[in-house]
């Protein structure tokens, strides 16, 4: 089920990990450390990811590389969006790269690049046509973000919203599929591009929409998804319960599995971006999650794992554009 562990999420942005608590990321590097031995003690042969970075910055892998963190994980990932949030064309996607190459020698994933459709749906189409072409043969692992698009009822995953203006209102668009889950112009040329091109999908704690996701991502062609466990949600009532429905669900797909997010008690501020009190306790909820849905005894290297479901044709099928009454 489990294929790959990312650690953390987008470390280098504030979004996601408070630089004012950790401005060297010294205690994120420690932190990173002890919990990708933890996950290698679990199941040795699970893939170990370092979080994608956002903005891809190749100073941030090599400071990493000089706290060792590089030494403890299997693989390094980026995150880009040049047609919303970072100031680069689209185009630039290949020497963003080998910038990155230029500074390590792991495997490159970019496991989280989207276009939102927040100025009109034929963007969207366009972004994913050119990100296909610059990207499928070039790293090892793409993953669109993302199925769906973010419920206006909540909030974007963002600590920055003022400075960002109306780019806020994009993190509302970003899916193959509207909010009420009826298909944008681009979800036929995502199907054109499976299983080559995984997707990401975050579900929020007891999410409505994982039965349908499933669905429309085997209908899609889907093979890798990426999602996340969140270490403050292991603290909610019926926590397990929640975890384990989700990965059910999930067990036809090679999933990478982000672990990620402070528990506000026990952050050294009270925030899901804090780096921890105690960072020995994210190792053991990575450990505790690893011993539950990838266990090395009954788990497949995830170097070894053959495509979990075969791919169904889709260029003869077509998708309604309209949303639904």
């Amino acid at each position: 089920m489990i294929e790959a562990a990312m650690i953390w999420n987008e470390p280098n942005n504030k979004s996601h990990w408070d630089p004012e608590i950790d401005p060297d990321w010294s205690r994120f590097a420690h932190m990173a450390k002890l919990a990708a031995d933890a996950i290698g003690n679990v199941n040795p042969n699970l893939t170990k990811v370092l979080g994608g970075i956002s903005p891809i910055d190749p100073g941030f892998l090599t400071l990493m590389e000089t706290y060792g963190v590089l030494d403890h994980v299997d693989a390094v990932a980026a995150h880009g969006f040049p047609l919303d949030w970072n100031l680069w064309q689209i185009h630039e996607w290949p020497q963003r790269i080998d910038e990155l190459r230029s500074v390590t020698n792991l495997p490159i994933w970019v496991s989280e690049v989207g276009v939102s459709t927040f100025g009109a749906e034929e963007v969207q189409l366009w972004g994913l046509k050119r990100t296909a072409e610059l990207l499928k043969e070039r790293v090892e692992r793409v993953q669109w973000y993302s199925l769906y698009d973010l419920p206006r009822a909540w909030p974007a995953t963002t600590r920055h919203k003022e400075a960002e203006g109306s780019s806020y209102y994009r993190h509302f668009y970003m899916g193959l599929l509207r909010e009420d889950g009826s298909p944008k112009l681009a979800l036929e040329e995502f199907a054109r591009h499976t299983p080559e091109v995984g997707l990401v999908q975050w579900f929020h704690f007891e999410d409505p929409r994982l039965d349908d996701a499933v669905q429309w991502m085997k209908r899609l062609g889907v093979t890798h998804l990426r999602t996340g466990l969140s270490w403050a949600d292991r603290f909610r009532p019926d926590a397990l319960a929640w975890f384990d429905r989700q990965m059910e669900a999930l067990e036809d797909f090679g999933v990478t599995v982000t672990y990620c997010f402070t528990p506000e008690h026990r952050g050294l501020a009270p925030h899901h971006t804090s780096a921890p009190i105690v960072p020995e306790e994210f190792a053991e909820f990575c450990a505790e999650m690893t011993e539950r849905y990838a266990p090395h005894a009954s788990s497949v290297g995830a170097r070894d794992q053959p495509p979990v479901s075969p791919r169904p044709a889709m260029r003869s099928m077509s998708f309604p554009t309209q949303p639904r009454e």
